[in-house]
């Protein structure tokens, strides 16, 4: 591993070089081109927003959190986007307001943060994924984590674990079937999420009847089960959202493993319903994660809608997407019209300048020879 001097770029951010930037850009494409298929159009937004713009979005970030410059044109104060998916929010809102729903979007572009977690340590990374703008329903969400598993099937992940959650649970209950003081309920999720049983029997007795949440964890099957219990003792209190799970795991594939976190919070905080977490094997942390959520639109009415979101740097750092194409040296003096229906056939063409040069050198498998190509080793070169 090539180590960049500290003084040659912040603390963070790093060059991708070849293979890897293309591995990164293939990758990226077969997501886009796979949920493309299903309907959903890219859009490009900016790089950077007005600070106070950006951030009225970014329901889980505040301004302090966002690597921040001033507009030398404005004056303003400007944002680089730490998250794609607010710019979306803002885009199908306003620019596409009118657009019939539901309203299908995709992106990809890098993100970057003030700070890196503890997990991987780049402030700058990719993202893409998709949106579904005007529906939170579960045929809503049905579709976008298929699309999400599809989208990485076609990346060619394998070993895919799909993490369901339900991130507004706690609020519901301590609402309504489970109340609970309003200055505990910040405790209760913070336990919950800790998976801490001594931590919540020691809030309040309030507090200790979500005690059956911990144990509905785990596998999806089993925890469903635990799940349905506790609603039961509530009276069927949660039975519509444990319909919704069971509706969106029906049509998942045998192959991806299910499991449930019902009361997860962390990195959920602007989901509403429902939200999912995306891993794979050999892979430590998530890389991607989806739910529904709400946009604000110009009206001031909120809007329903869903997506998802890949980051598939861990990916590409592991060689996906890193299939070498087929490159092969053209000599001095080659055919151009032969070479050009090779480029068509999917070949990368790499034309000598100058006799000196050497195609292997150049990272080119096989070299042209008159109008065929031959592999490198082959009688007659190299």
């Amino acid at each position: 591993m090539i180590m960049i001097p500290p003084s040659l770029l912040p603390e963070g951010l790093s060059d991708r070089l070849p293979p890897q930037a293309e591995a990164s850009a293939r990758l990226a494409r077969r997501v886009l081109d796979t949920v493309a298929t299903h309907g959903y159009e890219r859009v490009m937004p900016p790089l950077a927003e007005f600070e106070d713009t950006l951030t009225q979005r970014l329901k889980s970030m505040r301004a302090q959190d966002l690597v921040r410059a001033v507009d030398p044109v404005s004056q303003r104060n400007l944002a680089f986007r730490p998250d794609m998916t607010a710019q979306v929010g803002r885009i199908a809102a306003t620019r596409l307001g009118a657009a019939p729903r539901p309203l299908r979007l995709s992106y990809a572009g890098p993100v970057i943060r003030l700070q890196a977690n503890q997990l991987r340590p780049e402030r700058e990374k990719m993202q893409v994924g998709a949106e579904l703008i005007g529906s939170d329903s579960v045929a809503a969400a049905v579709e976008i984590v298929n699309v999400a598993i599809e989208a990485l099937a076609a990346a060619g992940v394998t070993g895919i674990t799909i993490d369901f959650t339900l991130p507004d649970l706690i609020d519901a209950l301590a609402a309504d079937a489970l109340p609970l003081p309003p200055h505990e309920v910040e405790a209760v999720r913070t336990e919950l999420d800790a998976k801490d049983a001594g931590g919540l029997a020691a809030i309040s007795p309030a507090a200790a009847a979500y005690l059956p949440l911990i144990e509905a964890t785990g596998p999806f099957h089993a925890a469903m089960a635990r799940l349905e219990a506790f609603s039961a003792q509530l009276g069927g209190a949660i039975d519509s959202r444990i319909a919704g799970l069971r509706a969106i795991a029906k049509p998942i594939g045998w192959d991806i493993t299910l499991t449930l976190d019902p009361t997860e919070r962390h990195g959920f905080e602007f989901q509403n319903w429902f939200g999912f977490s995306i891993f794979a094997e050999g892979f430590v942390g998530e890389i991607g994660r989806g739910g529904s959520y709400a946009i604000a639109r110009a009206d001031g009415a909120d809007e329903p809608a869903m997506g998802f979101s890949l980051y598939p740097d861990p990916l590409i750092d592991a060689g996906f997407g890193g299939e070498s194409p087929r490159r092969l040296f053209l000599p001095l003096g080659h055919n151009p019209a032969r070479a050009a229906e090779l480029r068509a056939d999917g070949w990368h063409t790499v034309a000598a300048l100058s006799a000196r040069e050497d195609g292997a050198a150049q990272r080119c498998s096989h070299w042209l020879d008159g109008a065929e190509p031959r592999a490198y080793g082959e009688q007659g070169k190299g």
